[in-house]
């Protein structure tokens, strides 16, 4: 052992000292792991999941033991109604549960309203078009109901060609109207019957109007409602009528429908429809086949 004589200094011996603490902590602590910063899944807690508070979605507030459906939700306030009527409004945000789940409740997004890409007849849909003023040319169509179909499904390609479609009352009617319309080039008269089968009385008529400039032609159906899919107005088929009998009346009454025919066309059948698709082919190709008669002469 080295005796330390006066006046030496422990610097030395300092020094190792001071740097052994550092060299043994060195050696006790592990390198760094890529893997340090992980955390076990389970350990992790997850925000509630966001759920739009729609109308009807049922919710509970644990807090208080209410639970009801949505009745409403205002800018900042969701109000639920319980099965017993009572109605209380809650803030949005956290602190609710839907099937057993926690949810923050959050304002449903406004619904996204989309221009129509196609018409009810299957066209192109021009947005935003004015209707074109209205040809000299015009449709005739046998009845108001004729009409009122014709109108709801090609109504929009109608305004875009300026073609006017106006009842013609009877077919009798049909050879005064041709008489005093005078069809001629850029006046052309286009006329959808019904019931034109060979041999009726509307084909004798047809034949002795249709021109170069006037065209008549009909679908087979007895009336316009049997143009109407039958699966539209959820029947499976249209009832046979016997012939001498009013054949509106003896469907509504073989069908159990309100004896009152203006109001089940209006609600039963015509409310119904909503594009071409919903009516037989046989009347579809003829009225094509009067718009372009009437807009290409």
């Amino acid at each position: 052992m080295r005796l330390r004589l006066r006046g030496e200094r422990y610097a030395p011996c300092v020094s190792l000292l001071r740097a052994a603490p550092r060299a043994a902590q060195t050696r006790s602590v592990p390198p760094r792991s890529q893997y340090d910063n992980l955390v076990h899944p389970r350990t992790v807690k997850k925000p509630p999941v966001q759920v739009e508070a729609e109308k009807d979605l049922v919710v509970e507030d644990p807090s208080s033991g209410f639970v009801g459906a949505v009745v409403r939700c205002e800018r900042d306030v969701v109000h639920l109604e319980d099965r017993f009527g009572r109605v209380k409004g809650y803030p949005l945000g956290p602190g609710f549960w839907v099937e057993g789940r926690p949810v923050t409740l959050v304002r449903p997004k406004a619904a996204v309203v989309t221009a129509p890409t196609r018409s009810a007849s299957g066209s192109t849909y021009v947005a935003g078009a004015r209707a074109r003023v209205a040809r000299e040319g015009r449709i005739y169509v046998e009845g108001k109901h004729d009409a009122e179909l014709v109108e709801k499904v090609w109504g929009h390609d109608l305004r875009i060609e300026g073609v006017v479609v106006e009842p013609l009352h009877g077919v009798d009617d049909l050879p005064g109207i041709v008489r005093e319309f005078r069809p001629s080039s850029g006046r052309r008269l286009g006329v959808l019957v019904d019931h034109l089968v060979t041999g009726s009385k509307e084909t004798r008529i047809a034949a002795q109007v249709t021109g170069a400039h006037a065209l008549v032609v009909g679908h087979p159906f007895i009336d316009i409602w049997q143009a109407v899919k039958p699966a539209v107005v959820g029947i499976k088929a249209w009832p046979t009528v016997p012939k001498g009998e009013d054949w509106k009346g003896g469907v509504c009454r073989r069908l159990g429908w309100e004896d009152d025919t203006g109001y089940v066309w209006a609600q039963r059948i015509l409310a119904r429809v909503t594009t071409w698709t919903d009516l037989e082919p046989a009347l579809i190709g003829r009225v094509e086949e009067l718009i372009d008669f009437v807009t290409t002469g």
